[in-house]
Parts: C-alpha cells; structure tokens; sequence
C-alpha cells in the first residue's frame, strides 16, 4: 500500500506511462540516467551504437522491474532520427521525454585538428542534438500534449577547458541552443533544458585524464572527487517530471563545486 509521503512523491516525480527516448543511453552517464527514467515508471528507449552495451543496460533496467528496449541510430542523420521517431511510435505509442546525450571527444591539440575530426565530433555533439531537437520537438509541439528535452551540456561549454577545443565548441553551441529552443517552444508546454554535468570519468573522456590533469581536476573541486553516473539521476528526474513543470531553459549544473570554485 502506497502511503503519502510516497503518493506525494510520485505525483511530482513519478513518469508512470511516460515513454522516454535516451539518445546515448548505452553510455555510462545517459546509461544511469536512462536508469532513473524508467525506475520512476518511464518505459525507456536506449539509443546508440553498441548493442553490447545496450544488453547490459538493458539486463540492469528489467532486474529492476524497468521497462525498456534498444535502437541502434545514426544520430548523426536526419533521416536516421526520423525513423527512430516511427519506430517509438509504433512500438510505445507516444513520447513525452527527450535526452540528448551522445558525445565524443579528442584531446587534439589545436595546431593539430584536422576538418575530418572537427566533422566528426561536430556530427555527434551538436548536428545530432539539432537533428533530434527538430525531429521529435516537432512531434511534441504539433500533439500539444507538453513534453520535456533536456541536452547534455558540459562545464567546458561555460568555462574554456584546455586540451578540449573542438569538445568545448560545441558544447557551448548545445548551451546555446538549449536555450534558443526553451525560447522558441514554451507556448507549447515543450521544455528544454540542460544538464552540466562536471567531471564524470566515461568513455569519451578518459584520453585526457592524465594523472596531471586528475590532479588539477582535484585542486579545483572542492567535493575533491569525480562524480558518479548515477548523481545525474536526480536532474534527469527533476526536468523530465511535473515537479519542473516550469523550469524552462535552465541549466543544472552537477560538478561538486567546481564551478564555484575561483582561490
């Protein structure tokens, strides 16, 4: 029996026959949040490229009593994006929540980037959340029904990072997006926001971590740890659920302090 500090709870952060698309959701950070998604009742679509991975998340959502399944997309492609919307459609009837999550990275630096590896994280970072801002913001303005976006920013999108250049582009350009398209779609009770997530070690980032750039991580942080996957779960829920239902255009930063951190 539900009591009422539950009832309250799942009145505010509940997703109970929400249906959310997870773009990068076989990675470690969108992987969690994907997690939390259909924990709090989402059924949940892990978009990505790894079917491996995919399994794995999958395996993890289902012991969890979570409903979810996977579609392997070329985020990278309109028309790829589009077909991913038919196909939730026809499998789960509607959606309501976006994640943009996908991300690659290189520690290249700047004398040395050549216009195929611009291209190439350029295509991932911010041509796929173009695409799939269009392509489902679309959907949810023209059913009317509110809906929830939110983009996967990056501290280096706010504060200049070194070693990250083409990351760091294009992460600010999603930050500003992001709030372009809060802007654009508010009338229609679509809200896009963004999460900022600090230092999480993943896969797109573990080419940088050197045990000096770790230890300058440190000094600038006052947690003096990295994040964990699942500490993005609390953002994730708080923006894709009725309890942010007037958070438009925000951007949550989960970085342990760095952010505030100066001397």
């Amino acid at each position: 029996m539900i009591n009422a500090a539950e009832k309250y709870l799942n009145s505010l952060f509940g997703l109970k026959d929400k249906v959310a698309v997870v773009i990068g959701g076989t990675g470690e950070l969108c992987g969690a949040m994907a997690e939390g998604l259909a924990s709090a009742g989402a059924e949940t679509v892990l978009v990505g490229r790894s079917e491996e991975k995919a399994a794995a998340r999958l395996a993890k959502i289902e012991a969890s009593g979570g409903k979810a399944y996977f579609e392997k997309v070329d985020v990278s492609s309109k028309a790829s994006i589009q077909a991913l919307l038919a196909t939730v459609l026809k499998k789960s009837g509607h959606v309501d929540i976006l994640i943009n999550g996908a991300g690659v990275n290189s520690p290249t630096p700047i004398f040395d980037i050549e216009e195929d590896e611009f291209d190439r994280i350029l295509n991932t970072n911010l041509k796929a959340v173009l695409f799939a801002s269009q392509v489902f913001g679309r959907y949810l303005v023209e059913r009317d029904e509110g809906g929830s976006i939110i983009n996967i920013g990056s501290m280096s999108g706010i504060i200049p990072l070194s070693r990250v250049f083409t990351y760091s582009a294009t992460k600010a350009a999603v930050h500003n997006l992001s709030k372009n398209l809060a802007r654009e779609w508010a009338a229609s009770r679509v809200r896009v926001n963004t999460i900022v997530p600090g230092f999480f070690p993943a896969e797109q980032n573990k080419k940088v971590l050197t045990p000096e750039r770790v230890a300058s991580i440190m000094g600038h942080t006052p947690a003096k740890r990295f994040g964990e996957a699942h500490e993005l779960i609390g953002a994730t829920l708080l923006l894709a659920s009725e309890a942010g239902s007037f958070m438009n255009g925000a951007e949550i930063v989960v970085d342990g302090g760095y952010a505030s951190m100066t001397i």
